[in-house]
């Protein structure tokens, strides 16, 4: 009882970080946001538990028990949290590789999507999909060739258009995809047919390891859509991403078409684990984003300085979250690999071929690694 009664504010209004940048639109998201102290306490629950996850990860990796291409999001977590606020559950996410968080974001627990890292049977997708290829419901995971999950969103769109379902589709891209020959095909299309999508750039200033000064003539890509009108949002505000994500479903839901929404945001690894991420750019740059710029510090600071929660309990809450996080990680190093008979399983839908390319589908496995 004495943690709740230093909680005087239930219901805050809050003024944005920064002000969003338009293109092709007269106006744009409100400048503050309605902030509860339950979805405050919520944000703060959904960022602090990513961004756990992905240490962990990280951690697992170089314990060599995670292998192959990991790619990891922290730092990025307001744009997730923001977007998933912003629109309904029955909306559709399709994503890059860097899929973690909104396969958490879209229902997918902890303990899979870990567990789906060290290639388990428990995993989100049996342990076949590792970290670039997870899913969801109205969560068509991320895709490991970039660019080409922006065409699939469109199609996505198409047919939430073509349903009449009241949905739409947000398709996300980083900034190093932003030049891919795909997407202004994709915009073109999406333009012409007036399609519910909402495009959206996450740009964390570099593409693998080039920054976006040195890839890109135009970095204003919220206006790359070019005829669809564009947001320029702080990424790293939870409230901003949120309020601008509301605008765009509303912009598409009352049939005007598309929407473009850059988030601009930072990451703290590199590119994937293999990359160090500081040949590029200094440990001080990184350092100065996570001293003054962090989207949970952010957060953590208005709930405070508002009297919307106590640090007590915040406190509590991390610690709930490590050990929620630390029992995924004991599962995902337990939980046993899938079994060799189950590789051509989930293949193919109904009536299968009897060849393909010469290999017989129902054939007898058998492991040939030396033991």
């Amino acid at each position: 009882m004495e943690k709740m009664c230093s909680v005087q504010v239930e219901v805050k209004r809050l003024k944005m970080t920064k002000s969003c940048d338009l293109h092709g639109l007269e106006e744009g998201p409100a400048d503050t946001a309605v902030l509860t102290r339950d979805q405050g306490l919520s944000y703060y629950r959904c960022m602090q538990t990513i961004r756990r996850m992905e240490l962990k990860a990280d951690q697992l990796y170089k314990q060599k028990i995670i292998r192959g291409f990991c790619h990891l999001y922290d730092g990025q977590e307001a744009c997730a949290a923001g977007i998933e606020a912003g629109i309904e559950r029955t909306d559709h996410v399709i994503t890059a590789y860097r899929a973690h968080a909104f396969t958490y974001t879209r229902g997918v627990s902890v303990r899979e999507i870990l567990a789906e890292l060290t290639g388990r049977q428990g995993g989100v997708a049996k342990g076949k999909g590792g970290s670039m290829h997870m899913y969801a419901p109205h969560f068509y995971g991320g895709n490991g060739i970039v660019g080409a999950q922006v065409p699939l969103g469109a199609g996505i769109a198409l047919a939430c258009q073509y349903q009449g379902n009241g949905q739409i589709c947000v398709a996300l891209y980083g900034d190093g995809a932003a030049n891919q020959g795909q997407l202004f095909e994709t915009y073109n299309m999406a333009a012409l047919w007036k399609l519910p999508c909402v495009f959206v750039c996450e740009n964390n200033r570099y593409g693998m390891g080039t920054s976006v000064e040195r890839a890109a003539a135009s970095t204003d890509y919220y206006k790359r859509g070019d005829f669809i009108p564009g947001l320029r949002v702080d990424g790293m505000d939870v409230l901003c991403v949120r309020e601008a994500t509301k605008f765009a479903a509303d912009h598409c839901r009352s049939g005007k078409g598309p929407i473009l929404m850059e988030l601009q945001t930072y990451r703290y690894h590199g590119h994937s684990m293999s990359d160090p991420g500081v040949s590029y750019r200094t440990r001080e740059e990184v350092q100065e984003v996570r001293s003054k710029n962090d989207p949970i510090s952010l957060l953590k600071e208005r709930m405070l300085s508002n009297n919307m929660a106590s640090a007590e309990e915040l406190k509590e809450i991390d610690g709930e979250i490590r050990k929620e996080v630390d029992d995924a990680a004991q599962f995902a190093t337990s939980d046993p690999e899938p079994p060799l008979d189950d590789l051509c399983k989930y293949i193919y839908h109904n009536s299968p071929p009897v060849q393909v390319r010469g290999t017989n589908p129902w054939a007898k496995l058998q492991s040939v690694s030396s033991s």
